[in-house]
């Protein structure tokens, strides 16, 4: 794997690790490191898991548009063109990672900070962990696909406060209203986190590649269209190597030994 200036990248097993870098800004995000996420999402190799975390104690504080001086990235259409070129391709890598993608949260995940750990399939945060959508202190709006994932994941209502009045929601609040999967103690969350990352990546990796496809296509498709992804879904996952495993170690009354094809 490639070596970076802002992210942490290390593989233990089948699962891949990124570890995002900068603890003395509390792992802001500036451009560079934007696209450095992005290119780590390419360079997986045949990693089955994703594990994404922060150094020190933060998760991801947001956006560092400041960083460097570079004038490319402030307001208006510098805002615009950071976007589109840094942070809106990082993202869409990481939902579109064709394996499981699981955030361990510690300290604030705020701004662009807070897409990029909601972004993954599992989010589990430590009980110092908080999600913020800080943008309407700025006057600015959300951004990193929080519009699109908010509203989703805790209905109009909560994203309606998280964005239009900036709280702070904390892990085990967020955990009882849906937005992520589990709130542990701190000292809990590095285990658990690699525990179900570990669990994922033994998991029937063309399966749950699927499943996220259709789970995500089916935000924005009606039932019979998400019937019909299904039955291709099936038709491709039951043609796979895992399956013919699944199937015999079910007959065999054993435990399956999935590989991942």
């Amino acid at each position: 794997m490639s070596t970076f200036e802002t992210i942490i990248v290390e593989r233990d097993g089948a699962v891949a690790k990124i570890t995002l870098n900068r603890p003395e800004r509390l792992n802001a995000c500036p451009p560079n490191m934007a696209d450095e996420i992005f290119e780590a999402t390419r360079d997986l190799g045949d990693a089955r898991a994703l594990l994404i975390t922060g150094t020190g104690r933060a998760f991801c504080s947001g956006a560092d548009l400041a960083a460097r001086g570079d004038r490319s990235v402030g307001g208006g259409d510098g805002a615009f063109d950071a976007l589109s070129r840094h942070y809106n391709p990082m993202v869409m890598a990481l939902a579109n990672l064709p394996v499981p993608v699981i955030s361990a949260v510690q300290g604030p995940a705020a701004g662009v900070g807070c897409s990029i750990a909601l972004a993954a399939d599992f989010v589990i945060a430590g009980k110092s962990g908080y999600f913020l959508q800080a943008f309407v202190n700025i006057g600015l709006v959300p951004d990193g696909g929080s519009s699109w994932l908010l509203p989703r994941l805790v209905g109009m209502a909560q994203a309606t406060r998280m964005m239009m009045l900036g709280e702070k929601i904390h892990a085990e609040e967020a955990e009882r209203i849906g937005l992520i999967y589990k709130c542990v103690e701190d000292d809990a969350l590095t285990a658990e986190a690699e525990a179900l990352a570990a669990r994922l990546a033994a998991g029937p990796t063309v399966a749950l590649g699927l499943m996220k496809q259709t789970m995500r296509d089916g935000l924005q498709a009606d039932f019979g269209s998400t019937l019909a992804a299904e039955a291709t879904a099936q038709r491709k996952a039951g043609g796979s190597q895992d399956a013919m495993e699944g199937g015999m170690a079910f007959l065999q009354k054993r435990k399956a030994q999935f590989k991942g094809a």
